[in-house]
């Protein structure tokens, strides 16, 4: 069978990948098992999809991995997330390192058990200089959150008398995000099938393509990937514009 790896088209690949990883207590109900036994079946498709944007050559790579709302859930979860996340980071970094993957986190770090916090920093600064990928984790994060962030410092800013209020426009608002520097998602993926996009990256969505597949996380690998990526190039981007016919 064909992989829709050889329809894709290299010149118009999304630079950046933006993906809310869904499904992994469905997964493991379906198995019989504890929600915990799907996240850390979920290991494997981060893997997955990691390399597989690494390979092809895309740049930014961002995975909604714990927003603010998840700390509601049993705190046996919430535990056994934070010490899953901290071994895969030690497994992987040798990997990180040899493939190139640059590490960063946006989110409420703050609000992180210490010892998550250090290692994921400690991975940080280890793979700051790598030239490939970008990877950027969202733990404890909340795009509500990072919007109004964003706001009180620019209120700062004019308080201090360093901006006039009339200087405030998108540029200065996106430039307090925590994605400064980053350009937004071409593309959004989405498993589960649930169509909503949970509070993630509000603000740098406005014009991202949707792409939404009722595969679980768990089950989802390169081909799923390449998949979305090959219905991505098939849409006109049109930004509120009227594209001009081809004589």
């Amino acid at each position: 069978m064909a992989s829709f790896k050889e329809n894709i088209d290299f010149g118009n690949l999304p630079e950046h990948i933006a993906v809310i990883m869904d499904g992994n207590g469905r997964w493991a109900k379906q198995k019989g098992a504890a929600r915990i036994f799907g996240h850390r079946n979920a290991v494997q498709s981060v893997k997955a999809v990691t390399e597989g944007c690494g390979e092809l050559g895309v740049k930014y790579l961002t995975l909604y991995a714990f927003s603010t709302e998840n700390w509601s859930r049993p705190k046996a979860e919430v535990d056994g997330l934070m010490e899953l996340l901290v071994n895969t980071i030690q497994k992987e970094i040798k990997s990180l390192l040899e493939n190139q993957v640059r590490l960063k986190m946006i989110g409420e770090l703050d609000s992180l058990p210490k010892v998550c916090r250090v290692n994921l920093l400690e991975a940080v600064e280890a793979t700051k200089d790598n030239k490939g990928l970008t990877l950027l984790i969202a733990l404890s994060y909340s795009g509500r959150r990072e919007i109004a962030k964003a706001a009180q410092k620019i209120a700062e800013q004019v308080k201090m008398g360093m901006i006039d209020p009339a200087d405030v426009n998108e540029k200065l608002l996106e430039d307090n995000l925590e994605t400064r520097g980053i350009p937004d998602p071409e593309l959004l993926i989405r498993t589960s099938g649930e169509m909503r996009v949970s509070n993630f990256l509000l603000w740098q969505i406005a014009y991202t393509e949707l792409y939404i597949t009722p595969k679980l996380w768990p089950d989802f690998r390169k081909e799923d990937l390449y998949e979305a990526i090959c219905a991505y190039q098939k849409r006109e981007r049109r930004f509120g514009n009227v594209l001009t016919p081809i004589a």
